[in-house]
């Protein structure tokens, strides 16, 4: 039996780790709140907005922009991104187009030959290539600004395909309102119905943006870049001190430093870039990995300054909770590990009316994050109703990486600064398309054998909190157990399938 210091500390552990998950549940709500009340006001007001400006000669107004393209190792996708990026309409010999391109794997030649294809069809555009990796994206991004002739910098990653009237619709705003540092264009997605995973991601992505980012941009909060699909104001940049490479969120990290220095945000809710989605679970949780210790190495940079700053109390509150938003991740492996613990030696002792009482407060906010994807695929989606069937492989999907996203955020804690590691594309090939060289750099996903692990440890602690009657913890358990489960099994089958090249890819070799 352990003594009452040590059960109570687990139960003090418990009960932070449950406080925390329902403080984050009940800010979806609030996100939710502000979302509904400005939704038809702001998408009226931006399309209004738009008219005017060229409604009265806003084509002849249009300053010189620059799009960049920061690209790394991109073979599979690179061709379709130069192509799409010329393809933008704007005014003659107003658009210069950067291919900034790191790679190191030959694939730099392949986008040289469309750099030049292009260059000779009219198009102002040019490749820079770095011989080092220096702050990675920021690094390269940096280069590319202290060149570029544009007012404006578009920037989209390798596997975005931006629409043809993507600058006409973006960069009036920054035209109208000099107080703007940045126009977000909303994410979409090329192959959301290639898989389950695919179609589960692009769920959780759509409640990101049409959701979050329009609440953080219309409530006047602090709202991040997400790193592609968005133009800045070049001077805004400069002003917050340049791209930095100090954390692998270099998007948020910017946003959040600019925000500081007085530039607003702006999310055009109705500009959808698409991008392609990973469709295996190792680079979705590799991405994933660097979303989350991105996140957390900001709030630590970051969050000091924002609380010392003049913004409002509810702006710093939401920064908070912003920046450390995959802390949800180490506090669910709380809760799941030491559920059984609780369970064998805490006495329970609670009064029907308090037990009811928790019982709501907890099924009230754990629902938060499905009501939150219902309303963004209601708002974005004419087949909402046949996308919410995958609802619940987006919530096995969620909670099976929260061991991975845990090591995450322990990493940026531990103040490791981390390497960034590109998460693959597989364009129009497809999945199965994989060269042979690429199948043998795959790594073993050793990951996978601890949320094996702690599927099997939920499985555990669902049955006896089921045959104990003690139902409040035992259904959080069981999807515990079936989101370990679920992306460990995952984890392995597409390891294995790349260690098979493809019969495409065995008759190229």
């Amino acid at each position: 039996m352990l003594s009452n210091t040590v059960l109570y500390s687990i139960f003090g552990l418990y009960a932070i780790a449950s406080i925390g998950l329902f403080t984050y549940g009940i800010n979806c709500y609030w996100l939710l709140y502000i979302f509904l009340r400005n939704h038809r006001q702001q998408v009226v007001s931006d399309r209004r907005a738009l008219r005017r400006f060229y409604a009265t000669g806003g084509m002849d107004r249009l300053p010189v922009v620059t799009t960049q393209l920061p690209v790394f190792n991109e073979a599979n996708v690179i061709e379709r991104l130069i192509r799409s990026v010329c393809e933008l309409e704007y005014p003659a010999g107003k658009h210069e187009i950067q291919v900034l391109d790191d790679s190191i794997d030959g694939s730099d030649a392949i986008a040289q030959a469309i750099v030049d294809e292009m260059r000779a069809k009219g198009h102002d555009i040019k490749l820079i290539h770095r011989t080092n990796r220096k702050d990675y994206k920021a690094g390269a991004l940096n280069e590319g600004m202290d060149v570029a002739r544009g007012e404006f910098l578009a920037i989209f990653d390798a596997d975005f395909v931006p629409p043809s009237d993507y600058l006409l619709r973006t960069v009036p705003f920054l035209c109208m309102n000099e107080q703007y540092g940045l126009v977000q264009a909303r994410w979409g997605h090329l192959n959301s119905q290639e898989s389950s995973l695919t179609l589960a991601q692009s769920i959780g992505i759509d409640g990101h943006f049409v959701i979050e980012q329009s609440a953080r941009s219309w409530g006047s909060l602090f709202m991040n870049f997400n790193g592609t699909a968005g133009v800045w104001r070049k001077s805004a940049i400069v002003d917050a001190g340049g791209w930095e490479g100090d954390t692998l969120t270099e998007d948020m990290d910017l946003s959040y430093r600019a925000q500081l220095k007085g530039w607003k945000m702006k999310f055009a809710y109705d500009v959808v870039v698409p991008a392609e989605l990973p469709a295996d679970i190792n680079a979705f949780k590799s991405q994933q990995f660097r979303w989350a210790k991105g996140s957390i190495q900001t709030a630590m940079k970051l969050l000091p300054k924002v609380l010392k700053s003049d913004v409002g109390f509810r702006v710093k509150l939401q920064a908070i909770l912003h920046t450390t938003h995959y802390s949800i991740h180490p506090l669910m492996m709380l809760t799941a590990l030491l559920a059984l613990p609780l369970l064998y030696w805490f006495p329970f002792k609670v009064s029907t009316l308090a037990f009811t009482a928790l019982c709501v407060l907890i099924v009230i906010s754990s629902l938060a994050p499905t009501i939150l994807y219902l309303v963004a695929q209601r708002m974005s989606s004419k087949n909402w109703m046949n996308r919410m069937l995958s609802l619940p492989t987006l919530m096995a999907v969620g909670v099976g990486v929260a061991f991975n996203n845990t090591r995450a955020v322990l990493s940026a804690l531990s103040g490791d600064k981390g390497t960034f590691v590109r998460t693959p594309k597989a364009g129009d090939k497809g999945v199965k398309a994989q060269t042979a060289k690429a199948y043998h750099k795959t790594k073993f996903p050793v990951a996978a054998a601890f949320e094996l692990g702690l599927g099997a440890y939920c499985l555990v602690g669902f049955i006896d909190y089921t045959s104990a009657e003690k139902y409040l913890v035992g259904p959080f358990l069981g999807l515990y157990a079936v989101g370990f489960l679920v992306v460990g099994v995952m984890s392995l089958t597409h390891y294995l399938r790349t260690r098979t090249p493809s019969r495409e890819a065995q008759q190229e070799n």
